[in-house]
């Protein structure tokens, strides 16, 4: 391994790791997948409202359809 690799391997693992978030967004603005967003909001939101129908927003959730 040359020193330069060495140096490479050094300053990144230095930065600061991003979050699963910052993760994705890399990976949309990288790959150009940006039809993805759309899909991964959905299914993050419905989720949501599944977990919230089983507490007590229910009610409230109900009145939102």
């Amino acid at each position: 391994m040359s020193e330069e690799e060495k140096n490479d391997f050094v300053a990144q693992a230095s930065e600061e790791r991003s979050g699963i978030a910052g993760e994705f967004v890399d990976f949309l603005k990288e790959n150009k997948k940006w039809w993805l967003a759309p899909i991964v909001i959905s299914i993050l939101g419905l989720g949501l409202l599944v977990v919230l129908g089983g507490t007590a927003a229910a009610p409230f959730i109900y009145t939102l359809f």
